[in-house]
């Protein structure tokens, strides 16, 4: 890992991530964490945002503004049901964190540091919602 770090790309897992330079200055979209039907902040590639996670933009790899609105099931790739695998949300969970931790973002732009928090916040949350049975069955009725 420390071998990618010293060639100038952060590994995460099987995730490369390559620093660019000459990134755009950041829009007031980005800026409030909005995005334009998929278009990238740093960019500004329509379409640009993976149809995996939606987290990096499949062109530039820039970090994307989290979706506030996605469900907790859906972003911990786990049924919609009473009934989890918390052993897969386990797994599920340290898996995003990787990805987005916000101390694999040390060395990025603003923005994207500010998303990395956002996101990790986001995963954090449906991580404890779904992981106690008592919260997921409130998480379920509301």
């Amino acid at each position: 890992m420390w071998g990618c770090l010293a060639r100038g790309l952060l590994c995460v897992g099987e995730v490369r991530l390559a620093g660019f330079l000459g990134r755009r200055l950041l829009s007031s979209n980005a800026a409030s964490g909005k995005s334009n039907a998929g278009q990238c902040w740093n960019c500004g590639r329509a379409g640009g945002v993976e149809s995996g996670d939606g987290f990096f933009c499949e062109h530039c790899r820039a970090l994307q503004p989290p979706d506030p609105t996605r469900d907790y099931f859906s972003l911990m790739n786990c049924h919609r049901s009473f009934r989890v695998d918390v052993m897969k949300l386990q797994h599920r969970y340290q898996q995003l964190q990787r990805l987005v931790h916000p101390d694999f973002f040390s060395q990025k732009s603003q923005t994207e540091k500010y998303f990395s928090e956002k996101h990790s916040t986001l995963v954090n949350d449906a991580y404890k919602t779904l992981q106690a049975p008592l919260s997921r069955g409130l998480y379920l009725v509301s």
